[in-house]
């Protein structure tokens, strides 16, 4: 009996979509399942590996991008102290640190390392000068949430795989590198203020780093036209997500209903990312909603064993909010004071 290949019944966009949202389910489950550390990380990490349509990196590729991993959030670790004793100097560590790494998304292509490099830098810094073993946690739940994240991948794309045979896709203009330096300094602009605001009271603004990253992160790829409502409007609109996922999950609360939910979330972006549903907007976009979604409504979840839930969110919206109002501030204003240069450099000429 002959088999049906799945490219035979569903349309393309149509299996990217699922196996977005079935590896986003599943990875939530398996964290909050394990009680791992930090579990809303695995989905997070989950979302981002697999936005590319590309199938999964194979055991021989995890195990040297985790190695690489380690390295990079290893040197988080070493920042603690110099940030402790000489705060200036890790503060300048930090910058180079943040310039090193977007330059490495933007201009090197290496967009996954250098998202984690530059939670190395900013996150577990400001984790250690609060506590050492929260910071040497934060690792251990990144390189496992990681690790969870690729095996979910593995399990779930043999049903929904790419097509065998893809059109060869034209190869990508060369990044003009005056440009990816500009884009560089531009995001530690971004990044820098509000991971410095963290570090002075690292209990308070944790979220923010991450916040802050994902904006750099997003903020690299946009024209500062599209910046207002991509990064404002992806940071709102994942407020209303989170807000509805809340109360969803607060009808029937339990971890398969939190795992269905999720699904039905990521079924809904993998569509807006892939075309299965009409948008307007930038697969970053949604991309940014997704993994928003997921800081707010994952610490949400930890605040309901005790606290203020609707509090704790209410700040960490409003901070987020701010946060972007700033990206979005940072971007306009750097980008008018490049123009104004290069045409007075033009008239000189």
């Amino acid at each position: 009996m002959s088999t049906i290949e799945p490219h035979a019944v569903m349309p393309l966009a149509a299996r990217r979509t699922f196996r977005f949202g079935t590896v986003a389910a599943l990875a939530l489950a398996l964290a909050y399942g394990l009680a791992m550390p930090l579990p809303f990380l695995a989905p997070l990490l989950a979302i981002t590996l697999t936005a590319a349509p590309a199938p999964p990196m194979g055991p021989k590729g995890l195990l040297g991008l985790m190695l690489v991993v380690a390295i990079t959030l290893g040197a988080g670790l070493v920042l603690t102290p110099v940030l402790r004793h000489y705060p200036l100097t890790g503060v300048m560590m930090i910058a180079a640190g943040l310039f090193v790494s977007t330059y490495m998304s933007v201009g090197l292509g290496k967009g996954a390392v250098a998202t984690l490099l530059t939670i190395g830098i900013t996150m577990i810094p400001a984790a250690g000068l609060m506590e050492h073993a929260l910071a040497r946690a934060i690792v251990e739940a990144l390189l496992i949430g990681l690790g969870l994240a690729i095996v979910c991948q593995w399990i779930v794309y043999p049903f929904f795989p790419e097509d065998r045979v893809t059109a060869t896709s034209p190869k990508a203009a060369a990044t003009d590198m005056h440009q990816s330096l500009w884009i560089a300094l531009r995001t530690t602009a971004i990044v820098l203020p509000p991971v410095l605001m963290a570090l002075s009271n690292p209990s308070a603004y944790m979220a923010i780093i991450m916040k802050a990253v994902l904006l750099g992160q997003q903020g690299s790829a946009i024209t500062a036209r599209a910046a207002g409502y991509q990064l404002l409007g992806s940071t709102l609109l994942a407020g209303v997500f989170a807000f509805v996922f809340w109360f969803a999950l607060k009808l029937w609360p339990g971890l398969w209903m939190f795992a269905l939910w999720m699904l039905l979330f990521g079924l809904y972006l993998g569509g807006k990312l892939y075309g299965a549903i009409a948008t307007r907007l930038p697969a970053s976009f949604w991309i940014n909603v997704g993994v928003t979604m997921l800081i707010l409504i994952g610490p949400a979840v930890e605040d309901s064993k005790g606290g203020d839930v609707y509090e704790a969110f209410a700040k960490r919206f409003a901070l987020f909010v701010a946060v972007t109002l700033y990206a979005w501030l940072a971007i306009l204003v750097l980008e008018r004071l490049r123009a104004y240069r290069i045409a007075r450099r033009t008239r000189l000429a």
